[in-house]
């Protein structure tokens, strides 16, 4: 039997494979009935016969299914299992234990009913296919753990073909919070957003989400860096392929043409993000600017401790519980679904989550300090705040 510690808000918490694996048995997800099923009535009412006035009335009016079934508010879960945590392609089946957890946390902590859906496909036109034809069962559609790049064409496909809310959290959930992190973080070292000189390494789903999302709010020197290096226009595999997301995210990225590697992007750099599993060096950190910001979100891993970012860093943050600031995607998926729905929209768009980063920033604004940039993902108040801000950004 294996042990793992995990600190979690300086207290350590000790868990067995027994007792893990024992919470997932059966799975982690059921369904309740919203009606009494006692007795005979309770039956005619809630199946038949008095199911099929519903049905008839649904059949002659179909915008009755909106309040008279739960589809409109079912949140579906879809994944191809390409992209799992940091376990990669372990297929659908495996992925699923996480589609139930994210399904658990939509119910719990943005009190929308959500179930799992693992399909077993990698082809984008299959996966829109399938989804088509569900539609009338769900909605809203968070894409979860798909890789990159098919989840830039899945996603904007998938917006096009429904008419309901499409989201891949592990682009814009990340980018959501790191921008409100981000915008805390400024304000603790006495800079102003719009000025930061950013560089984000891993150029994937969340690396991209993160930069369009920086430079939607007019952060204008946003660097990308990948395996290659620093994600620049002349560089010889991005100009042989145009038309990739990498290739036009290079078009507008990187205004001062910086070339080279981590060392090259991170010279006079304020704000480093991590969401690669690549390590970041510690004399890289010696080269950027005082009082830096250092954002290592890779888990369980992250790209450099926090102990060795502190010598240099003014606020660092990681995606972990064990340590002061974690950027956690369940601020910002539950709240985001949750006021899409309310507000009755069709899509996410950049405006709403913005909203959502904004809102969450504004919680750690009265008690803010280098430790403490964004709220805990378990203070009640999140999802609330998230969902009005949300609503209230619907435009379509």
């Amino acid at each position: 039997m294996s042990i793992e510690t995990i600190a979690t808000d300086n207290d350590a918490l000790v868990l067995s494979e027994e007792e893990i694996f024992a919470a997932h048995e059966g799975g982690k997800l059921t369904i309740s009935s919203t009606v009494p099923l006692n007795d005979k009535r309770d039956l005619s009412i809630a199946y038949t016969p008095g199911v099929a006035q519903v049905s008839r009335a649904i059949h002659a009016n179909p915008e009755l299914a909106r309040t008279h079934t739960w589809a409109e508010r079912l949140v579906v879960v879809v994944s191809d299992g390409t992209a799992v945590l940091g376990l990669g392609n372990i297929g659908p089946s495996a992925s699923l234990p996480v589609m139930e957890g994210k399904s658990a946390l939509f119910k719990s902590f943005g009190d929308l009913d959500s179930i799992p859906l693992v399909l077993n496909t990698t082809n984008v036109d299959e996966i829109i296919e399938t989804l088509v034809r569900l539609r009338p069962s769900f909605g809203a559609v968070n894409l979860e753990d798909i890789s990159a790049p098919r989840c830039f064409e899945l996603e904007e496909r998938l917006i096009e073909a429904l008419d309901c809310p499409v989201m891949h959290d592990d682009q814009h959930g990340t980018a959501v919070v790191v921008l409100a992190a981000l915008t805390n973080a400024a304000k603790v070292t006495q800079r102003e957003l719009a000025g930061l000189k950013v560089v984000v390494s891993g150029a994937g789903a969340a690396g991209i989400a993160i930069a369009e999302i920086l430079l939607a709010v007019g952060i204008k020197d946003v660097i990308l860096l990948d395996s290659k290096g620093v994600v620049n226009a002349d560089r010889a595999d991005l100009v042989a392929d145009p038309g990739s997301v990498k290739a036009r995210m290079a078009q507008r990225t990187n205004p001062r043409g910086i070339s080279g590697g981590p060392g090259e992007g991170l010279t006079g750099a304020d704000v480093f993000v991590g969401v690669s599993s690549s390590k970041l060096d510690e004399e890289h950190l010696k080269l950027m600017n005082d009082q830096s910001i250092v954002f290592a979100l890779s888990n369980p891993d992250p790209e450099v401790l926090p102990e060795v970012a502190q010598k240099y860093a003014a606020v660092v943050a990681t995606g972990r519980s064990d340590f002061p600031n974690q950027i956690n995607n369940v601020l910002a998926f539950p709240g985001i679904f949750r006021g899409a729905l309310d507000a009755k929209a069709r899509r996410i768009t950049p405006a709403m989550k913005i909203a959502a980063a904004n809102a969450i920033a504004e919680l750690a604004a009265e008690d803010l300090s280098a430790d403490y940039i964004v709220p805990s993902p378990l203070d009640a108040r999140v999802a609330p705040a998230v969902t009005a801000a949300v609503a209230a950004a619907v435009t379509e």
